[in-house]
């Protein structure tokens, strides 16, 4: 699918990306009794407190015990019901990373993770509450799908689509920020399908979440150097858009990935990982660069380790003189 081109690109920040899923959430318990919401006593920040506040039979808070949590969701799943289980992505993930992988991936639990402050830009936190990881985790265990909606109108319809209509695990990862609007009411999602925001034939730049916004800026910025590229935003990461990656990959015959997102696992990865396979071409990768990150102001932080346009540019001019060779 193509968005809309325009020919200048005009910052709008929306809600955060965790405000719409606990609006979405909030909806959906209206919609669906089986709903179950269970938090690690952070509903103010995962914003499941929505839910809460509307539903307090079906809402549950288990503390500090994310692996608890996981396992007693599971047990949910077993008797009919669809729980959401939300923290931090990184006490979510790396603290109930055993209880997935058997309670919910082995087992094929229709259970929920959406975990929110993803990425580095939670900020003033600090490395403790900042998840760099989570993606490669989740990615590696079977029948797991991985989402990573980039604003909020990509975020309500990929909660709508993973609570209320898929049947199976499912990880989502939300932010802290404001993010900027890419889409509209109107926009149409599907699980495992990308989106191609803008054509161009020298350079594709391929981006999740955060970084999508960032790639659209790249984008008119390479256009005033002579550089065309094309922009993907890759909200599911499992299962990758293969096909769309190929196929951009033949069209422009170079590509750039952009996540807020170790550079080990993640959509780098995967991306490279597909072309390998199909029609290798030369890729260059902006993300976290094997390090943890510090405590500071999201955009700062976002600037100092690299992932602003800046560096696409950078990796698309590199890239583009390395298909030349």
């Amino acid at each position: 699918m193509t968005m809309t081109q325009t020919s200048k690109i005009e910052k709008k920040n929306g809600m955060a990306t965790r405000d719409a899923y606990g609006k979405a959430l909030a909806e959906l318990g209206a919609k669906n009794p089986k709903i179950i919401v269970i938090d690690g006593d952070l509903s103010k920040s995962t914003k499941t407190c929505f839910f809460g506040e509307k539903f307090p039979e079906r809402f549950f808070n288990f503390g500090i015990g994310e692996a608890n949590m996981i396992g007693a969701a599971s047990g949910l799943a077993a008797n009919g019901f669809i729980p959401v289980c939300s923290s931090f992505a990184c006490f979510i993930m790396c603290k109930g990373y055993d209880q997935m992988r058997m309670a919910m991936a082995y087992s094929e639990m229709n259970v929920k993770v959406i975990s929110s402050h993803g990425g580095i830009s939670v900020g003033e936190d600090g490395v403790s509450q900042q998840s760099i990881e989570d993606f490669a985790l989740a990615v590696s265990m079977p029948k797991f799908v991985v989402l990573n909606p980039a604003d909020e109108f990509s975020t309500r319809a990929l909660v709508f689509q993973s609570v209320d209509q898929h049947v199976g695990p499912v990880y989502m990862r939300t932010g802290r920020p404001a993010a900027p609007i890419i889409y509209d009411a109107n926009q149409k999602f599907e699980m495992g399908k990308g989106i191609k925001l803008r054509d161009g034939k020298d350079v594709t730049i391929v981006a999740t979440g955060l970084l999508v916004w960032e790639a659209l800026v790249a984008h008119e910025q390479l256009k005033e150097k002579g550089i065309s590229a094309s922009v993907v935003d890759i909200h599911t990461l499992k299962p990758l858009d293969q096909d769309l990656i190929i196929r951009e990959a033949k069209a422009t015959g170079a590509v750039v990935t952009a996540e807020e997102h170790s550079n080990y696992g993640g959509l780098g990865s995967l991306v490279a990982e597909t072309l390998t396979k199909h029609f290798p071409v030369p890729q260059e990768y902006v993300a976290v660069q094997d390090t943890y990150a510090e405590s500071g102001k999201p955009a700062e932080l976002l600037i100092k380790y690299g992932l602003t346009s800046k560096e696409i540019v950078q990796a698309a001019e590199k890239v583009t003189k390395r298909k030349r060779l």
